[in-house]
């Protein structure tokens, strides 16, 4: 068969360890066969990173920035440990949060679903789509430690020569302390992104913080939300779709309560969590998809969970490893996907829905990595390692794309 043409390259990251492995795996059974692949590349892996001071990774965003859709592996974010091991010159940051940062993105994640593996909560028929507002809270918080007695106070000097300050904390003994911050800017990109990525998917958007506790902080999330949100509520009310506010412990209730299938819009702290507890309920971290979404409408598709170090230990003392690729391969087909509708290749979109449905063939005939056994219901799964899992999704891709 002819290979499936692009016009408009894609943002290609590579990463680390056992997920870049993968990465190689993927692209050279599952894609270079079938596409004519256009893609501006990368190495976000630790060590180039480092050989770079991480100006690949500013240089990978800014890319985003131009072309408008990327592909991320996942990356290695360096501890004490870490800067021992790559004898790096620098604790580098986060390669996440530095796209993030320069998109001024936000974080959504959702379950890749089959029926073989239910939900743990029994009453969720679709996934839920945690959006995470990825800057800000306690990811940049500055902290103290209280010694002795005295007070804290917060203190705003403004560039008028205004100045406000508020006493914290009166100590009598020892304790700690913490500041944190936001900024109008990043919550209007926030709410911005969330309203578009739900006009993109036809998803109710749920959002909620605590500003009956935090009124002034989680207030001005719940106004500026709002504010927004005029923007776009007729396009909502021409599509049947809701925007609804509520507390964080309101909306917890109802999470678990309902059906799924809509996006849940969580501040920073609270996204973090609550994607892992929305994977984990589901089924497994390896079966989650995450997208950052710019409000101006770039995108960049990567998988939810780390480089797989342990599997990655044992690929290199030559032992066999089962490691689930779902979300990575997932990552590839998404961002095909919307180059494909953002460059009008019908074909590249079709290329993409047959990937993921090869995946779904492989899965529910039980075909799956290790991870996936136990958490199979009314199947008898055979186990199988990553390159025989592939091999798989590529025998099924083959016979899609040949009808």
């Amino acid at each position: 068969m002819e290979k499936i043409k692009m016009t408009t390259p894609l943002v290609e990251m590579d990463g680390d360890e056992m997920t870049r492995i993968l990465w190689k795996m993927i692209k050279d059974d599952l894609i270079l066969p079938f596409v004519d692949l256009k893609s501006e590349y990368y190495d976000l892996g630790l060590v180039h990173r480092d050989e770079t001071n991480d100006q690949v990774t500013k240089d990978s965003a800014e890319a985003t920035k131009k072309y408008g859709v990327a592909v991320k592996c996942a990356t290695i974010t360096p501890n004490t440990q870490r800067m021992s091991e790559y004898k790096l010159h620098e604790m580098w940051k986060s390669p996440n949060g530095t796209i993030r940062s320069i998109l001024d993105g936000t974080v959504f994640r959702a379950p890749i679903t089959i029926p073989s593996i239910k939900p743990v909560v029994k009453n969720w028929e679709k996934p839920i789509t945690i959006a995470r507002h990825a800057y800000g809270d306690v990811y940049k918080s500055v902290e103290l430690r209280a010694d002795e007695p005295g007070v804290a106070k917060l203190v705003f000097e403004g560039k008028s020569g205004k100045k406000e300050e508020v006493v914290i904390h009166e100590f009598n003994g020892e304790g700690v302390l913490q500041g944190m911050h936001n900024t109008d800017k990043s919550i209007r990109s926030f709410a911005h992104s969330c309203f578009k990525y739900a006009i993109d998917v036809k998803q109710d958007v749920w959002f909620s913080t605590k500003d009956t506790i935090s009124k002034k902080y989680d207030g001005r999330f719940k106004a500026i939300f709002a504010e927004v949100f005029e923007e776009y509520k007729a396009k909502f009310d021409e599509l049947g779709l809701e925007y609804f506010y509520t507390l964080i412990d309101d909306a917890v209730a109802r999470v678990i309560r309902s059906k799924g299938g809509y996006i849940w819009a969580c501040k920073n702290y609270d996204g973090d969590v609550m994607s892992d507890m929305v994977s984990t309920a589901f089924g497994s971290l390896a079966m989650m998809t995450s997208v950052l979404v710019s409000p101006d409408g770039k995108y960049e598709y990567e998988a939810a969970h780390g480089t797989v170090t342990r599997h990655y230990y044992k690929y290199l003392a030559g032992e066999e490893t089962s490691t689930n690729p779902m979300a990575t391969i997932f990552a590839w087909s998404g961002a095909f996907r919307k180059r494909g509708e953002m460059d009008n290749l019908p074909e590249l979109v079709n290329y993409a829905n047959q990937l993921e449905g090869a995946c779904f063939d492989t899965l529910n005939e039980g075909i799956v990595t290790k991870d996936l056994v136990n958490l199979m219901e009314g199947i008898t799964p055979k186990a199988v390692n990553s390159a025989e899992f592939i091999k798989a999704i590529r025998e099924r891709l083959a016979k899609r794309l040949e009808k």
